[in-house]
């Protein structure tokens, strides 16, 4: 399976070389299968995750594989907290602290969410469009509204859907759809091998036409990241202010809903950039299977995005490091990757390359390089959480870390788009 695994994605990042847009390839020998939701329904009960409808579990977890909220810096002192000074982030948000980079609303800490302004736009035919603002190209406009600035943006028009401002300042979209009705699925792997999973459903698959990402005729081209959380319902259908969220009508990464104050909460998820922990959304994935696992939607025009050239001229993407055989159990502090999310139902720890304060070179379009942990090193006791691209990279250098199935390292063939929502310190 896993050589299968290797052979499909390598051919997927080969594909990324045409220029024409590309349907997405599955990245599995598998079958992508439906279940009746009644089955679903009596299956989430016995608490499988991968049955579950919604986000999955949020970014505090029962242990510390599950949990990478920092501890206080009077850990070890003979002072209470209370005598420190504020973070050095406070000052200059490169030093270390906590710096919330989405700025569009309140973060939860205790929970790990966010809230952010909740859109509403119509298709071409009038049909409603609720969407969330994350991510532009213009840091302008970024600074105006409080979302994160991404320069590489401009390089992805080819993968985003048009629209125009109408006389009311709403968009009016060309093109693109989403159907939020699937039942999200999936069939683990063996015990130890969970990834990769024998079948896969998302809960969420757009039309030929979706992209999280909208370029903005009538407004200077400015192109921003734009994921449709709702499609083609009026407010008092998604009226979840509370949660209980009906997820055949909305989007699975969406905690609640309030049509009337016009705000949604979305869930967060961790991950490591450059060694200091980080929360972010993950919303849209180019490939079923990603969009599965990641409970958010299958995108497909986001197969037009270009790959494997990583901080080049012209290109819309930054890597994200996604181990598929690292340790696993919330209870270990070296826990990671997607067997063990596959396993427990949390996050896989994954590592993000260049964020705002630490780099210039953040996308919210992420090309997913997914490794392994050679048998040698596993064996040898060296397999642990890795936290930070060069680390990752080095050892893959020095052999103790391959693509999937022992293939060449690289681009896997598809993309997440998530963008960045807090650096944790």
């Amino acid at each position: 399976m896993a050589s299968a695994l290797a052979i499909t994605m390598a051919m997927t990042a080969l594909a990324q070389d045409s220029p024409r847009l590309r349907t997405p390839r599955k990245s599995f020998q598998g079958t992508i299968e439906r279940r009746n939701p009644l089955d679903i329904a009596d299956a989430t009960t016995t608490g499988d995750p991968n049955l579950a409808q919604g986000p999955g579990p949020g970014p505090i977890g029962p242990g510390p594989g599950c949990n990478l909220l920092p501890a206080p810096a009077s850990v070890g002192t003979t002072v209470d907290l209370s005598y420190f000074g504020p973070p050095p982030s406070t000052t200059n948000q490169s030093l270390v602290g906590p710096v919330q980079l989405l700025k569009t609303g309140p973060i939860d800490v205790a929970k790990g969410t966010i809230t952010v302004p909740l859109y509403l736009g119509h298709l071409k035919n009038g049909k409603n469009v609720w969407y969330i603002l994350s991510d532009v190209d213009d840091a302008n406009v970024a600074a105006l509204l409080g979302l994160n600035f991404s320069a590489k943006m401009t390089f992805m028009a080819n993968a985003a859907r048009t629209a125009n401002l109408d006389q009311n300042g709403d968009l009016v979209f060309d093109k693109g759809t989403v159907d939020f009705s699937p039942v999200r699925s999936i069939t683990a792997g063996p015990v130890g091998s969970e990834f990769p999973p024998k079948a896969a459903q998302p809960g969420a698959v757009g039309d030929k036409d979706y992209s999280p990402f909208v370029q903005i005729v009538n407004a200077g081209g400015v192109i921003y990241n734009a994921p449709i959380v709702a499609f083609d319902v009026n407010a008092n259908d998604i009226s979840f202010p509370n949660g209980n969220v009906d997820y055949s009508k909305v989007h699975d990464q969406v905690l609640a809903i309030d049509p009337v104050n016009m705000t949604v909460t979305i869930n967060l998820i961790n991950g490591f950039s450059f060694g200091k922990p980080v929360w972010y959304m993950s919303m849209d994935t180019s490939i079923p299977l990603g969009a599965a696992i990641e409970h958010n939607t299958f995108a497909p025009l986001m197969a037009a995005i270009h790959l494997g050239g990583d901080d080049t001229f012209s290109s819309p993407i930054e890597r994200i490091f996604i181990s598929t055989n690292g340790a696993q159990g919330c209870a270990n502090p070296q826990r990671q990757g997607l067997s063990a999310d596959l396993a427990d139902g949390f996050r896989p720890n994954n590592v993000v390359g260049g964020i705002p304060t630490n780099a210039l070179d953040y996308s919210p379009a992420w090309d997913a390089q997914l490794f392994e942990w050679t048998q040698d090193a596993i064996n040898k006791g060296y397999r642990g959480q890795v936290r930070e691209e060069f680390q990752i990279l080095t050892f893959v250098q020095d052999g103790l870390i391959t693509g999937p199935g022992g293939a060449k390292f690289g681009s896997s063939g598809f993309s997440i788009n998530c963008a960045i929502v807090q650096r944790l310190n």
